[in-house]
C-alpha cells in the first residue's frame, strides 16, 4: 500500500506551487481546450441536476453553516479589498452596458402625478417603476 502525504504537506506543496504557475492559468484561458461558452453550456442540465440535488439534501444551508460568519469575513478581508478597486475598475465599461437598459426604462417610464410627502398614493409611482423594470429584466 503506497504511503499517503499528510493534509499538510499537500497543503504546503499546493500553496508553494500554484502560485508560480498563473502563466498557465492566463494561457489556459487564453487557450481553452473547449471554448467557455460552450462548455458551459453543454453542461446545463448537470448544472440544474446538481442545484436539485442540493437544494433536497440542504447543501447550501449546510456549507454556510459550516463556513460560519468568521471563515466568511476573514477571508473576504484578507482577499477582497486588494481585489476590489482593480475589479471595479476593469469592470466599468461592462457595468454601463449592462446599467443603461434600466437607465433608459428609469427614463421612458411615465409614473403617476406625486403626491404631498407621505401619501400613501405615491407608492403607486413605486409599484409603476418596479413593473416596468421587472418587464425590462424578464422580457
Amino acid at each position: 500500500m503506497a504511503a499517503v502525504k499528510s493534509g499538510a504537506a499537500v497543503a504546503e506543496k499546493w500553496a508553494r506551487v500554484t502560485p508560480q504557475r498563473a502563466e498557465d492559468y492566463k494561457l489556459g484561458v487564453q487557450n481553452p481546450r473547449t471554448p467557455w461558452a460552450a462548455a458551459a453550456g453543454a453542461a446545463n442540465e448537470r448544472y440544474k441536476t446538481g442545484i436539485t440535488e442540493s437544494i433536497a439534501r440542504g447543501g447550501y444551508a449546510k456549507g454556510v453553516a459550516a463556513a460560519g460568519d468568521q471563515k466568511w469575513q476573514s477571508k473576504s478581508l484578507a482577499k477582497g479589498p486588494s481585489r476590489f478597486a482593480e475589479g471595479v475598475a476593469i469592470s466599468a465599461p461592462e457595468y454601463q452596458q449592462a446599467m443603461q437598459p434600466f437607465l433608459d426604462t428609469i427614463a421612458s417610464t411615465q409614473l403617476p402625478a406625486r403626491f404631498a410627502k407621505g401619501d400613501p398614493r405615491n407608492i403607486e409611482r413605486v409599484r409603476v417603476l418596479a413593473m416596468a423594470l421587472r418587464k425590462r429584466k424578464t422580457g
